[in-house]
């Protein structure tokens, strides 16, 4: 018996809890695709699977619904695996452990991947449903949206009927979502020369951070360990001499950092010098986070057992100093629409290796919904990056999606949403980015909303999702499925 098993509505935490045993990292989608085929066929359902192993499943209009308009279900199979440094699971190869404490649903030292894990569990439990009244549904369920939305960006959408979509990619119960932001991937990188071998290297350590989703809470100006680092680095290097071993931070580039390591060599007449110099960055650091940040830590710890390959001196001044100069965080505000951030990247994976081509790589997820503030910032880190001796490149470009005034659907889903909860939703754009806009490019006049149950800290080891409010979701999407427009 599954630990989810006793929960309301059962088809959906049953397909929910089978999805979590299964391994789905972004880059890791044969296992979660194969199942969703298998799902398919034993129900004798129409499905096409494709070369990057997104799936299409047809579900054809229930009785009495044959005249009403087709309606596209899409979600992404894809999660941001992270999980707590003493969790022993491998995350490419194993599932995860849920659970559940009170209202809510986590899982055990990992990311629990309902971001968005509740999507594929909501179309398979209504595509297994015979007692639920709907119109023709084409489920569309992508691959790694989570690093570019490569699969919303290569699937054939041709075989589709529909223009009105619901994508569940959201994680607030009430909020109907109507635009997003573009984005896009940029990796920059900066060669660097080593100087030889070293013994006794030490661990710079930072760690500590709330993290989060660089979209849903930039805002909040969280610390950043990649950016952190570069600014100790920085720091350092002003009054010692510094050789630089390897630098390794964050997991996803769309996930702010939580946790940065750095192997660094000092001479040892200069090791009470630097004990120092981190005591007081590490102070300064944990006052000015004190706040949004109170478990921050920086510590050092002892000499590492053999020889490392280092960088020059020279070039670990030039790269901290390259670290420390690149933008992070909200850039801009929207003009337009109160609280919303315009523009915004992030430093979200850090490594520097001082073996093979030495060089050190910064990947960052930036997002704007406005396309020329985009380009201008992409061309800012171009700019940095090449004046320090570096080059970037662009991956993973999506475009924005556009607010749009006259929503048939947005306007049967208010609707249908006042009549269950005697309010209507609030209607919001947001900084983060769905597969909204590169759908909407593939699908002639799409009618889009994007909604989802309460989800909490996205892409961390905290993530939860609550029970009662997927049940509520739940209920909603059955009752507008069998209202009629016709």
């Amino acid at each position: 018996m599954g630990v989810l098993s006793e929960l309301e509505p059962k088809k959906v935490f049953s397909c929910f809890e089978e999805i979590t045993k299964i391994p789905r990292g972004s880059g890791n989608m044969e296992k979660i695709s194969d199942y969703i085929v298998r799902f398919a066929m034993e129900r004798g359902l129409f499905f096409v699977k494709d070369e990057l192993k997104n799936v299409i499943i047809i579900k054809e209009a229930s009785d009495g619904y044959e005249n009403e308009p087709a309606l596209i279900l899409q979600g992404h199979m894809d999660m941001v695996a992270v999980k707590e440094p003493d969790c022993p699971l491998d995350l490419k190869t194993q599932g995860l452990k849920a659970a559940v404490r009170g209202d809510e649903i986590y899982a055990e030292g990992t990311s629990l991947g309902g971001d968005d894990g509740i999507a594929v569990a909501y179309c398979l439990a209504l595509l297994d449903s015979d007692d639920i009244k709907h119109p023709r549904l084409e489920v569309v369920l992508t691959v790694d949206e989570e690093v570019g939305m490569d699969g919303a960006r290569g699937i054939d959408l041709s075989m589709l009927t529909g223009n009105r979509m619901i994508n569940l990619d959201s994680e607030d119960e009430g909020i109907f979502l109507a635009s997003c932001a573009g984005g896009a991937r940029v990796r920059c990188r900066l060669p660097l020369k080593a100087s030889g071998t070293r013994d006794g290297v030490l661990k710079l350590q930072m760690g500590g951070l709330a993290g989060g989703h660089s979209g849903g809470e930039i805002h909040k100006e969280r610390g950043n360990s990649n950016c952190l680092m570069g600014r100790v680095l920085y720091e350092i290097c002003r009054v010692v001499p510094v050789e630089l071993a390897g630098v390794e931070g964050g997991l996803a580039d769309n996930a702010i950092p939580r946790e940065t390591d750095a192997l660094i060599w000092v001479r040892e007449e200069d090791r009470h010098v630097l004990d120092g110099l981190v005591e007081k960055i590490e102070k300064e650091i944990r006052d000015e986070l004190s706040v949004k940040d109170p478990g921050f830590y920086l510590k050092i710890s002892g000499q590492s057992k053999g020889s490392y390959p280092c960088i020059t001196a020279e070039d670990t001044r030039r790269a901290a100093a390259f670290l420390h100069a690149l933008p992070n965080g909200v850039q801009a505000m929207s003009a337009d629409i109160p609280d919303l951030v315009e523009t915004s990247l992030n430093l979200g994976v850090l490594t520097m290796s001082a073996q093979n081509g030495p060089g050190l790589e910064a990947e960052f997820s930036v997002r704007s919904s406005v396309e020329s503030a985009k380009r201008a910032l992409i061309s800012k880190l171009f700019a940095v990056t090449e004046t320090a001796g570096g080059s970037c490149e662009v991956s993973g470009d999506y475009p924005g999606w556009k607010y749009r005034k006259d929503s048939p659907l947005r306007e049967k889903m208010t609707a249908v949403y006042e009549k269950m909860y005697g309010k209507k939703p609030k209607i919001e754009a947001i900084h983060a980015g769905l597969e909204c806009g590169i759908l909407g490019s593939r699908i002639k006049d799409l009618d889009c909303v994007s909604i989802g149950p309460d989800m909490r800290d996205i892409h961390t080891t905290e993530e939860t999702l609550s029970i009662s409010s997927a049940a509520r979701v739940w209920e909603y999407l059955i009752r507008l499925l069998e209202q009629k427009d016709n």
